[in-house]
């Protein structure tokens, strides 16, 4: 029977009241088409599933309407240009030029440089550890003090000193020895009766060593400092030269992507151009009553759809020019910015012939991550000799010498108490008393006073002959001894070095890990060469289609022998094919960049030495 529209709408809000389940949404779309046709015969009235419209309608009710009959009158175009960019002033740009923008230029390269720079002062400044140090003092002091000695009345005494000390200690890199020597000088004025001499010159020299035997013999925390900072700036030079390849292939992709967006601007404009020849021929064929009137629009709609490509390719040439000048401009108020950068190297770039063995060598042997953890197994290495020796007994040899020597001027007011004859005579006196109370054989002799003594010439001088005793050596002292320190158990050094061999163990897995990974990279960076060969052999192959299907088609509409449609949909593909012919080239180059990175040559491929600026 005949079932209008409105009566099977009918028929469907008539239904019984249950709920909508979504498992009869595959029955229920059909009819909805079906009650969408002016008038639709069956053979039989089906039966569809009951539906609740107070459900239904809730839910459409709940949508508020959107710019209801909305309809865009504006037929003006705005200005085709890139914001802040001026077209008038473009910039041409090779990849060799814009990669040695980016080395120079670059923030992330800029800091790896410090990085390096950092790691040489470091090395200075361990190495300064072995510098050897001046030392030094010099004082003048004036002190009275109190005079209690029964040897003279005096109540208070005055000396006067001026000193003046030097000496140089330092520590001898090879075998650890420590060594001190220092040269001290006084001067002398004592205002003391017991004083023989005043002013009175005293100078010593002395020198000592130390030299570990045991611990600390072959290395040592300073040592240990010194090789690890070797290290270190091999390891940020590597990492500079790894952050070098990185920007390059980032600078590689960002020129090719440029390069594509701009060609594919060039590719949607021709587009238009093509689309705008298409539609005067056709409207000269409806002139000449070959097309209906009606075919004209599809062509300018052709041309309104193309147009947007148009704007969209320029939005992609906007973002790609910007990537790339964000690698390769100075700071952000570079003149760069404001100019229009046009990429001159030719994309037809051919790849590099290689087999997986030959690229899977080069990259263990260029790869940075490889030297990266080589160094590391280096530090490593230091680390566990430094703790080994720490697990050894500290004994150390010490020896020492000393020289002194001594002069002045005799001190005219000195009390010599052995020649006082006044105190002699007294003492005689109280003898001769006690001696008649005494036997004979106990008597006591009196004192034999003695003559008054003399300061030896040898002593006698000036600041001259006190330094000329230390050179001849006339008051040596010798010392030669050991020092030893023998903690109990020495838990903290055997487990120091017990973790610097887990770690060893730890780097040598990693090293595994990273050449697996570095396979992995080669292998997919070697086969994405091949494929985007591929694909490029195919989308040339397409391209040459698309542009002889093309030329037939409008040659068969001319004859009157096919449709506008087909026409545009010819059209549409040729501008389809040119622009994935260039992906597929740039797809290729970019490939190229990746392969050069995954073996570690990047820098050799671009004839690039990765250097510090000095």
């Amino acid at each position: 029977m005949d079932l209008t529209a409105g009566a099977f709408t009918r028929k469907v809000i008539m239904s019984g009241r249950k709920v909508f389940n979504f498992k009869h949404l595959s029955y229920f779309i059909p009819l909805v088409f079906l009650a969408a046709s002016p008038v639709v015969t069956v053979g039989q009235s089906p039966t569809p599933t009951p539906v609740s419209p107070v459900i239904v309608e809730s839910k459409i009710d709940a949508v508020p309407p959107i710019a209801p009959g909305f309809e865009s009158s504006d037929r003006s175009y705005p200005e085709v240009g890139l914001v802040g960019v001026d077209l008038m002033r473009q910039k041409a740009l090779s990849l060799r030029e814009a990669i040695t923008l980016a080395l120079e230029n670059n923030k992330d390269i800029e800091v790896s440089r410090q990085n390096v720079k950092i790691a040489e002062f470091d090395l200075k400044a361990a190495r300064g550890f072995y510098e050897p140090r001046f030392t030094g003092t010099t004082q003048y002091e004036r002190a009275t003090t109190p005079n209690v000695s029964v040897f003279t009345d005096v109540r208070k005494i005055t000396q006067e000193s001026i000193i003046g000390n030097a000496g140089v200690q330092g520590n001898l890199e090879r075998f650890g020895t420590q060594y001190n020597a220092n040269f001290s000088n006084q001067r002398l004025n004592s205002g003391s009766p017991l004083s023989t001499l005043t002013p009175q010159y005293n100078t010593s020299f002395n020198f000592s060593i130390t030299q570990p035997l045991l611990r600390g013999r072959s290395i040592d925390q300073s040592r240990r400092t010194i090789e690890i900072a070797k290290r270190n700036l091999s390891l940020t030079d590597t990492q500079f030269r790894q952050r070098s390849i990185e920007i390059i292939t980032n600078v590689q992709r960002a020129y090719w992507d440029l390069t594509y967006a701009l060609r594919n601007l060039q590719v949607q404009r021709e587009s238009v151009r093509d689309a705008k020849d298409q539609l005067e021929h056709n409207r000269r064929l409806v002139d000449e009553g070959v097309l209906a009137p009606v075919d004209v629009i599809a062509s300018e709609t052709q041309v309104a759809n193309f147009e947007q490509n148009v704007y969209t390719a320029l939005e992609e040439v906007n973002r790609a020019e910007n990537t790339l000048k964000n690698l390769i401009a100075e700071n952000r108020t570079a003149s760069i910015w404001n100019e229009s950068v046009i990429p001159t190297d030719s994309v037809d770039l051919e790849a590099p012939r290689t087999s997986l063995n030959e690229a899977l060598a080069l990259a263990l042997d260029n790869r940075p991550e490889i030297e990266v953890n080589e160094a590391q197994k280096d530090i490593n290495s230091i680390d566990q000799k430094y703790y080994k020796e720490q697990t050894k007994p500290q004994i150390d040899l010490v020896a020492g010498y000393s020289s002194s020597g001594i002069s002045g001027s005799a001190n005219p007011n000195a009390l010599n108490i052995f020649s006082n004859t006044s105190t002699a005579d007294k003492i005689n006196e109280v003898i001769s008393r006690v001696n008649p109370t005494l036997p004979p054989d106990q008597q006591i002799n009196p004192l034999v006073i003695a003559p008054p003594r003399s300061i030896p010439e040898e002593f006698l001088g000036n600041y001259t002959s006190a330094v000329s005793d230390i050179f001849q050596n006339k008051y040596p002292t010798y010392r030669v001894g050991l020092q030893f320190n023998l903690p109990f158990g020495n838990q903290t050094a055997k487990a120091q070095f017990g973790k610097s061999l887990v770690q060893g163990d730890q780097l040598q897995t990693q090293r595994e890990q990273l050449e697996q990974q570095i396979q992995v990279e080669v292998r997919n960076a070697l086969q994405s060469v091949r494929t985007a060969e591929a694909r490029l052999r195919s989308a040339a192959v397409s391209r040459e289609n698309s542009e002889a299907q093309y030329e037939s088609e409008k040659r068969k509409l001319d004859a009157g022998q096919t449709q506008i449609y087909t026409v545009l949909e010819r059209q549409t593909a040729l501008m389809t094919a040119r622009s994935a012919e260039l992906r597929a080239q740039t797809e290729l180059n970019k490939a190229i960049a990746e392969l050069q990175r995954a073996t570690g040559n990047s820098l050799k491929a671009n004839d690039v030495e990765a250097r510090l600026r000095k």
